[in-house]
């Protein structure tokens, strides 16, 4: 009798978890996924570190809302596609919903699949251009303010142990690396700050007419994002489809400095639970 109830119990623990589980997989196919900031690209508006919940309602469903499962030391990549394929091709969306300029948003890259976390500024129509440094939409400049300099140390930083660049450099390992900072105020009002490093050749590119179905992206760190001002062709994202969008971004939930959030003494607690603007 004993040993009929020990076994009556595992198999309640086995169902549990399964049912937990199964829960947690519709919860993150359907409302919200989690993600990671891995890169520098967004600063200051997003930093190394930073975990959020992408809510997939924002902008409807496609096949990019399907969960992809990549653990490297098993072996294991299963991309969207490889659950959710069928859907993909049409270029539309389930309940669909449009981003705002201004939002910003998780995609997955046309190519590779992979997901990237960028700003919309340019929606279908549009043309984008930048001139020495400032974003132009529809041949108007947007408008600039100065907000003083962002600081960060010069350290490796995050799983990736990447070094940030900075507008005072060279600056050594531990000193204070500097960026200046502006507030860019988008057509319909929409305010965010961006950062500055220096001259790149990124500051000044040619006229792109944002096709129909399509979306423009780039990262508030101007000086260090790979984002839709660099073609596919050299590793950029180019051009963002409707349906390859996943969410919207909304609110940090938690973030930590360190290399993993088990180093408690890292996390930066002054960043939990904020908006994003």
């Amino acid at each position: 009798m004993a040993e009929e109830k020990k076994g009556n119990a595992i198999v309640e623990t086995i169902k549990t978890v399964v049912y937990a589980l199964l829960i947690a997989g519709v919860f993150r196919s359907v409302f919200f996924q989690p993600f990671w900031i891995p890169s520098g690209s967004m600063k200051d508006t997003l930093l190394i570190g930073d975990f959020l919940f992408v809510n997939k309602m924002a902008y409807g469903y496609s096949y990019a809302s399907c969960p992809s499962i990549i653990i490297p030391r098993l072996g294991i990549n299963l991309d969207a596609k490889s659950f959710c394929g069928w859907a993909d091709g049409d270029n539309t969306r389930l309940l669909g919903g449009e981003p705002e300029r201004g939002d910003v948003a998780v995609f997955r890259h046309p190519v590779n699949g992979s997901d990237f976390i960028k700003r919309v500024v340019g929606l279908p129509g549009d043309r984008i251009q930048m001139k020495g440094g400032v974003l132009h939409i529809n041949g108007t400049a947007v408008k600039l303010e100065r907000d003083g300099v962002f600081t960060e140390v010069a350290e490796p930083q995050g799983g990736m142990r990447n070094t940030p660049s900075c507008s005072n450099a060279p600056v050594g390992r531990g000193g204070i690396c500097e960026k200046e900072k502006y507030i860019e105020t988008l057509p319909n009002g929409h305010q965010h700050s961006v950062l500055n490093i220096g001259r790149r050749a990124s500051d000044d590119t040619p006229v792109f007419t944002v096709p129909e179905g399509h979306y423009f992206m780039m990262g508030d760190n101007r000086d260090n994002s790979t984002d839709s001002r660099f073609p596919q062709e050299v590793r950029g994202v180019g051009f963002v489809p409707y349906e390859n969008l996943v969410g919207r971004a909304d609110r940090v939930m938690f973030s930590s400095a360190g290399r993993s959030m088990l180093f408690f003494w890292t996390w930066r607690g002054d960043r939990f639970f904020k908006g994003i603007e």
